[in-house]
């Protein structure tokens, strides 16, 4: 999966609160103007970019099965936290006194513009403040040269939106995603019984041809209560193709996990990315990972024998199971720590896939 490169935002945003405050002395610091949360903590065993291996060689190995679904979900709960630690190094600054700025990045040595507005709409809400970046030279663009924007009310329960373009942050590191948009949506004390919630949005990613398991568009919800946390969404990729050249894939998945713990458990299925369809069973059970890689091994392999495909696809079993260190087991639970975890997937669903794929995130006015 082609990687971004994100964390020089964080340095442009703290060029501008420093150009911002420039002329003030001492500025009082802001405990409660910004939220020291904008994420959910996902735990390590459903959300990661690595695993060990830990199967037989004649099976398919379980953390090949499911690497693509931690690192789709590692990459949103990156996103999330990318903007928290935007929050944490402004948030003692005084956001109220100041309105605009300029600045020229040191990442790719563009001009940048800062704005900060008080009461504004975005996405059907009002919002106490917003502050939005922009690449200077790109403003007459169709996406106005929009590198970030924040939207939040003050104080508690927390509510936010952060929207960020790679590209018009830093056009020397990303210009293989120019159209990539990500959002971020945050919020503490919901009517789904959470604590805190997050749901991460990305559109716009390349397409490569080669890579079944690269994001085109991502959409995914992450809920905490208490120490367990719910994860559900789609990564779609119109392109993707496996055994017999296929296209058009959907990463639906479900998964709970639990960070003191640090175990999970994920199910996950395999429907087109042009299915227009949320009903979870067809998405989990019909399309489950079994199900479709034993239909494209048998279709492009027609004379194997099947106890040698179900051999192969022993760990595609649903549920999966994992620790700190990746895949587990398949299927069967290997401990009943797991339990409490596993009864919770009967009660979170995939997102429609045609609507994952024809998914666009956009920035506000």
């Amino acid at each position: 999966m082609r990687k971004f490169q994100l964390s020089a935002l964080l340095l442009i945003v703290l060029t501008v609160f420093s150009t911002l405050i420039s002329c003030e002395k001492d500025p009082e610091p802001q405990s409660d103007f910004l939220p020291e949360k904008f994420s959910v903590d996902i735990p390590s065993s459903i959300s990661s970019e690595t695993s060990a291996g830990r199967t037989q060689a004649d099976t398919l190995n379980g953390n090949v099965v499911y690497l693509n679904l931690a690192t789709f979900i590692a990459v949103g709960s990156g996103s999330a936290k990318l903007v928290e630690e935007f929050i944490t190094g402004i948030r003692r600054y005084g956001l109220e006194k100041v309105e605009t700025a300029s600045f020229t990045s040191d990442d790719d040595n563009r001009l940048k513009n800062a704005v900060v507005k008080k009461d504004v709409e975005f996405g059907g809400k009002n919002w106490q403040f917003a502050i939005t970046v922009t690449d200077a030279e790109s403003e007459g663009n169709p996406d106005g040269g929009k590198a970030l924007q924040i939207y939040w009310n003050h104080g508690s329960p927390v509510h936010g939106i952060a929207v960020i373009k790679p590209y018009n942050c830093n056009r020397t590191s990303n210009g293989g995603i120019k159209d990539a948009i990500f959002q971020i949506k945050y919020d503490e004390q919901t009517d789904l019984g959470y604590e805190a919630q997050m749901e991460v949005s990305i559109s716009g990613m390349p397409l490569p041809l080669d890579n079944p398991f690269a994001i085109s568009t991502l959409r995914m919800f992450a809920g905490r209560k208490g120490d367990i946390v719910d994860v559900y969404g789609n990564s779609t990729h119109p392109n993707a193709g496996f055994f017999t050249g296929q296209r058009g894939y959907s990463w639906a998945f479900v998964a709970a996990g639990s960070n003191e713990s640090n175990i999970g458990v994920a199910e996950v299925g395999l429907p087109s990315s042009s299915l227009d369809n949320s009903d979870r069973t067809k998405l989990l059970k019909e399309y489950s990972i079994k199900n479709v890689f034993t239909t494209e091994i048998t279709t492009a392999f027609p004379f194997i024998p099947p106890v040698v495909v179900n051999s192969y696809l022993k760990n595609t079993s649903a549920p999966g199971y994992f620790d700190n260190k990746g895949f587990v087991a398949g299927g069967k639970s290997p401990a009943t720590s797991y339990n409490a975890l596993t009864a919770r997937l009967d009660a979170l669903s995939p997102y429609n896939p045609k609507a994952t794929s024809t998914l666009r995130v956009t920035f506000g006015e």
